[in-house]
């Protein structure tokens, strides 16, 4: 019945080892690299206003999970967004091709309104002031030559704002210009309806941060959908449907720091990472066939094992690989190891006093089986709090090494105990009466 338990476990083996092996070879898995092995931009923005005002927690909050969608939008992968202190946001954006057009899309404010401008037509790019942004700054004011303001610049009431959008999308006519389809809220369906009804043959003025986008005719009742056209070239209407469909930050942003990191300085990380992993492997592979002998060779074996396991779940789950996480998986590799080690004194104790192989092995798996769950539970518990560290403070170096260690104690735990387990058992316990006879097998 036992024996018939460890085929079942065996085949269980054979199939997640293969499944690993597809998910390693498959290039719809990609290796992700962190900031520190690909190269890329760290960006730390604070809220740009005054120090006396108050500057929420949720405002905070709001504008990390407003900046994350925008910089995913780039396509940038994997970048890293978390809020730092109580006003700050620190971005890194690994691989970044353009920094000038990620810096202007996740600082902009995207505030849209739609302004009834009457029986007035504005040109595009003029700046105007609304009921909504009194304070204009002074780029919208009429300047005279000597410095003077010579005007204000024109306030127009605001009859909706991008609030009032569900989603919006970029489109093409048939000349091949592009425009901005949006669809609307049920509450900001309401009022255009109402607004465009009363409206007919009116200005209805579209606005982005106080700037003029287009100034439509309205035509038509709006209850659901519309569009924003203004001659836009393709990059300019995907930059607006983006910050339109991604929403309008509660606080302003300024940077105040930024730091290019170079591709060649990850590329010499790699290297090293790679040459000191598999150093490090061989060196624990060839200790335990030398002490261990015949256990040893079937603890490489799961060793190799818990390493195919490792990086499929990283590519599989989409894992950023930094050099503190790279880190965190080869400590977890000798963990992995140590589980082994008590399990095979253990045994070694049990043959010493006289007992049978078989009986040594049974023993020697249940009695380690709490020390190994006790100290990979501790270390799980350490791994929680360095993750809930990093993602609270921004130290994206500790959160990495958590994670890809608190990964490893999983598989390891795995590996130890049903992928070593299976092949001591089937491959010793096969051949327990003649290892009996020459315990130098085992390493006694």
């Amino acid at each position: 019945m036992r024996r018939r338990s460890d085929f079942v476990w065996l085949t269980v083996i054979v199939i997640v080892v293969a499944a690993s092996i597809w998910i390693l070879t498959n290039p719809n898995f990609p290796i992700r690299l962190g900031l520190d092995l690909q190269g890329g931009l760290q960006v730390l923005m604070e809220a740009d206003v005054p120090a006396d005002q108050d500057v929420t927690a949720d405002q905070m909050d709001t504008a990390r999970q407003i900046v994350d969608r925008r910089v995913n939008a780039i396509g940038v992968t994997e970048p890293l967004v978390q809020v730092e202190g109580t006003r700050r946001i620190l971005i890194e954006l690994p691989g970044i091709e353009n920094p000038e057009e990620a810096l202007s899309l996740i600082q902009e404010t995207a505030l849209l309104e739609f302004v009834d401008t009457g029986d007035t037509p504005l040109p595009a790019g003029m700046c105007i002031r609304t009921t909504l942004n009194e304070g204009a700054p002074s780029r919208c004011e009429v300047v005279a030559e000597d410095g003077t303001v010579a005007a204000p610049a024109p306030t127009f009431p605001t009859v909706l704002t991008g609030a009032g959008l569900r989603e919006a999308a970029v489109n093409a006519d048939q000349l091949g210009q592009y425009f901005v389809d949006f669809r609307l809220t049920e509450e900001g369906g309401q009022v255009f309806a109402e607004h465009t009804a009363a409206n007919q043959g009116k200005f209805l003025t579209i606005v982005l941060d106080k700037e003029v986008i287009s100034s439509p005719t309205i035509s038509a009742v709006i209850e659901d959908a519309g569009t924003i056209t203004g001659n836009f070239t393709l990059e300019e209407a995907q930059r607006l449907a983006t910050q339109l469909r991604f929403g309008s930050l509660p606080v302003p942003l300024r940077i105040e720091s930024t730091r290019q990191v170079g591709a060649t300085l990850g590329e010499e990380s790699i290297q090293a990472s790679v040459r000191a992993g598999i150093i490090g492997v061989v060196v624990v592979l060839l200790f335990m066939l030398i002490y261990y002998r015949l256990p040893g060779v079937l603890a490489d074996i799961a060793l190799i094992v818990y390493v195919l396991l490792s990086f499929a779940v990283f590519k599989g789950l989409g894992v950023t690989l930094t050099l503190p996480a790279i880190t965190g998986f080869l400590l977890s590799t000798g963990m992995a190891v140590d589980a082994n080690v008590l399990v095979f004194e253990r045994i070694k104790e049990e043959l010493r006093k006289g007992a049978h192989l078989e009986d040594a092995i049974d023993t020697g798996f249940s009695r380690a089986w709490n020390s190994i769950r006790d100290s990979n539970v501790a270390t799980l518990v350490i791994c929680f709090i360095l993750w809930t560290f990093g993602r609270n403070f921004g130290a994206s170096a500790v959160e990495g090494f958590a994670v890809t260690l608190a990964i490893g104690v999983m598989i390891s735990m795995f590996t130890a105990v049903l992928v070593t387990r299976t092949l001591v058992r089937l491959v010793l316990g096969r051949a327990a009466d003649r290892i009996q006879r020459q315990r130098w097998l085992m390493g006694v």
